[in-house]
């Protein structure tokens, strides 16, 4: 068994704080250690006390860096990688201007190999180490996905988008090959390594009745997978689903009606949400996702984050890359943070902190494999560096707690401020961390 003793300051978080003063919600060390072996993370504390009981293992010193559980977003767009930050339209003329088109190329296994890795380089320098992605309809560009995932050992989920109507023809299935292929991906992939399969009816706008039927056949057959989809992202998004599916209460409907919802379900925006539909994600437990950078380049809608929560609904937040303008967590944070201050709602760092690790995991359920520093749980880490910046820098000679840092972080900070990344204990980033054996430190070659 291989073990290796990372150093730095630590956070970690074991439940959601409630507020800025729940020292309770999570712990932090000036001094900490995280025990890794084969993947796993094996213990958790001072590191003192950690190299006292490991005094022969090799030391990774990230001080005076921040370690803590790697990001996990909850929405991305796989075939989006060369279309973010595309210029102009909402939705819909979005999606058919610049995404369509775009998408159409990932019916060639070559591209789909360049840009998985691409995607994944650009995942793990912005310091996400889980991720629920959208691939597109074509059988190659998931197989191409959960190869690089594997390759990589990193925790991801994601599905081959269901999409038979409104699209060019290069980018649609039918019913019956939908859901043909996404069975063949099921069996190829979800519960290898470190893979889980998401059933991903893209929206009701590109998919008809015929194939809400093969979606709701793949989910009774699948429970143990995810589902994603879209859901009232745009005011003229709804009101085409409504022309689409007449006999729906509301935009929903169309999703519940067909078995869609549940406590796996993650449904991407909910902007725009009639009091029905609250109340129907409070009765199944489906769960909205914030996607603040992409709702604000679209033009979208302000998130109503503390009026979900009243009632009592778990919400995710994502990046939602290509429309997304940022593959940071950080930066969709930072976002985050404005588009609730424009509603009066407040979000302490330390919260914010804990929903794009902890809280994410247990949007996912996977909170007892990701998410914290836990023994037990994979090694999957960030070490943030909050003075990556000058301007950082000037600002954190006057941070008085982890909380002021946090808030640096979130504002400020973007792929500068990833110091180092682990995936299953791995680093990803070379030559910038200082390594020994017996304590004595030494610069890397």
């Amino acid at each position: 068994m291989t073990q290796t003793l990372l150093r730095g300051r630590l956070l970690t978080f074991h439940r959601e704080p409630q507020s800025g003063d729940d020292l309770d919600a999570y712990t932090y060390l000036d001094d900490g250690a995280v025990l890794i072996a084969d993947g796993i993370i094996r213990d958790t504390g001072p590191f003192a006390t950690l190299w006292a009981k490991a005094p022969d293992t090799p030391v990774t010193d990230h001080r005076p860096h921040l370690m803590m559980a790697g990001f996990i977003d909850t929405h991305i767009h796989f075939p989006q990688v060369q279309v973010i930050a595309s210029w102009g339209a909402q939705l819909l003329d979005w999606l058919n201007n610049y995404t369509f088109p775009e998408e159409t190329r990932f019916a060639s296994e070559t591209h789909c190999q360049t840009m998985a890795r691409a995607f994944f380089d650009q995942l793990t320098a912005h310091g996400t180490t889980t991720a629920v992605a959208f691939c597109s309809v074509h059988k190659t560009s998931a197989d191409a996905f959960f190869s690089e995932a594997t390759r990589r050992n990193m925790r991801m989920l994601g599905g081959k988008v269901l999409m038979d109507r409104n699209a060019p023809d290069a980018l649609r299935d039918t019913p019956q090959s939908g859901y043909d292929e996404t069975k063949a991906l099921i069996a190829d992939w979800h519960g290898r390594g470190r893979n889980g399969y998401v059933i991903s009816p893209r929206f009701a706008i590109t998919s008809s009745p015929e194939q809400m039927e093969m979606a709701q056949a793949l989910v009774s057959e699948n429970p143990d997978c995810h589902i994603q989809t879209h859901l009232s992202e745009n005011r003229d998004e709804i009101a085409f689903t409504k022309e689409l599916y007449p006999q729906a209460r509301d935009y929903l409907d169309v999703y519940q009606s067909y078995g869609l919802l549940g406590e796996k379900t993650l449904l991407g925006h909910a902007i725009h949400l009639e009091p029905r539909e609250i109340d129907a994600l409070t009765e199944t437990g489906a769960h909205p996702v914030f996607c603040p950078t992409s709702n604000l380049f679209l033009g979208s809608g302000l998130f109503d984050n503390a009026g979900l929560r009243r009632r009592g609904i778990a919400n995710g937040i994502a990046t939602d890359v290509g429309a997304g303008t940022s593959y940071s967590m950080l930066q969709t944070m930072n976002d985050g943070y404005k588009i609730l201050q424009l509603q009066g709602q407040t979000l302490h760092p330390l919260q914010t902190f804990h929903w794009a690790t902890r809280g994410n995991a247990c949007l996912l359920g996977l909170e007892n494999r990701i998410g914290t520093l836990d023994p037990g749980t994979e090694a999957d880490l960030v070490i943030l560096n909050a003075r990556a910046t000058e301007a950082m820098a000037l600002r954190m000679e006057r941070a008085r707690n982890v909380a002021e840092e946090l808030f640096v972080l979130q504002m400020m900070g973007d792929d500068r401020s990833i110091e180092q990344v682990y995936v299953s204990g791995a680093p990803q980033k070379t030559g910038v961390c200082r390594t020994s054996k017996n304590n004595l430190l030494t610069e890397p070659a």
